[in-house]
């Protein structure tokens, strides 16, 4: 689907900010606004009636919360998953945990940057993720502190069968680095990168690149210094 048009529903409850959200994305020449729902319920369903690419939901929202518009969209019960992003004023660390563990492709404040919103959409899109630089950090500093050092991952057990190159691909997603990006920082071919990404998710019975990172952080394979 590289090339096609991105097509997104937008859920907030406040008619400003999906104006606004409206504006920054219908910009883009390869992005169009094709829905909007000031609530969880009516995301659910318009997701569910549209099929768009990309759903931007807010955390707290009426009826249904983003977090469970996220479960039911994208959750382990989806048959057919959804690329959701959340979006939020709050970046409270049970927020993201629960987010990506309810199959959240994105996770953005609504601080960030035109910019970032811009590229957390169209990461989506192509089946990556992208998780605010800030609360990326913040969450690296916290496990960290509680789980085993990164250098300990492989002699503690932590390191879920993945080989030192399978390893390596997983520090750089939890990180935030885009496939390209991988390609480019191990010398590898976007096929390779992909190949070791789907081994990965084998391996470690993930299904997506976002639960990579989530395990990758609560295993200690990753700190704050990677």
């Amino acid at each position: 689907m590289d090339g096609a048009p991105i097509d997104v529903v937008v859920a907030d409850d406040q008619p400003l900010v999906r104006a606004g959200f409206r504006l920054i994305l219908d910009a883009q020449p390869d992005i169009t606004v094709v829905g909007e729902a000031a609530d969880g319920v009516e995301c659910v369903a318009l997701a569910r009636a549209l099929r768009p690419r990309v759903v931007l939901a807010d955390i707290r929202m009426p009826r249904l919360d983003g977090l469970e518009v996220t479960r039911q969209l994208a959750g382990p019960g989806a048959a057919v998953p959804f690329n959701v992003v959340v979006i939020t004023t709050f970046d409270q660390d049970d927020y993201v945990r629960t987010a990506l563990r309810n199959g959240a492709c994105g996770f953005l404040l609504k601080d960030a940057s035109p910019e970032l919103l811009v590229e957390a959409v169209r990461a989506a899109a192509r089946g990556d993720a992208l998780v605010s630089p800030a609360v990326t950090v913040r969450l690296l500093k916290e496990i960290g502190r509680g789980g085993p050092p990164a250098a300990d991952a492989a002699r503690t057990g932590a390191d879920g069968g993945l080989s030192a190159r399978e390893l390596e691909i997983v520090r750089l997603v939890a990180v935030g680095r885009t496939n390209q990006e991988i390609c480019a920082e191990l010398y590898l071919s976007l096929s390779s990168v992909k190949t070791y990404l789907g081994r990965i998710q084998v391996k470690l019975g993930v299904r997506n690149r976002v639960e990579v990172a989530a395990w990758a952080w609560e295993h200690g394979v990753v700190g704050p210094r990677t």
